[in-house]
């Protein structure tokens, strides 16, 4: 089984019987940032309750590291929707935490 390496940054998502380990870097940052706007104002909807599923699974798919082959990332957002917000929300918590902070 995949595992997370904190100490990396990293943390772990599991959806649909897989484990995704998803990897904080700059250039996913950058790749997210270019999809949903400014990073800064994605945090804020998230600290409103205004984040979309949506937003959620691009900062997911741009930081996911070696995932299943053949994950597309409408697979990802049905797997994270399958599972349910609260299954996602720690996950989401520790990549808003380290774009505020830093690794």
């Amino acid at each position: 089984m995949t595992q997370a390496n904190e100490l990396r940054g990293e943390a772990a998502l599991r959806v649909a019987g897989e484990v995704l380990v998803l990897r904080p870097s700059f250039q996913a940052l950058v790749a997210a940032e270019q999809e949903l706007g400014p990073l800064f104002a994605l945090v804020e909807r998230a600290v409103d309750g205004r984040l979309a599923l949506a937003e959620m699974v691009v900062l997911f798919w741009h930081r996911l590291r070696d995932g299943p082959g053949g994950l597309t990332r409408e697979g990802l957002g049905e797997a994270v929707a399958d599972a349910g917000l609260s299954a996602a929300m720690p996950v989401l918590r520790v990549l808003l935490q380290q774009i505020l902070t830093g690794r």
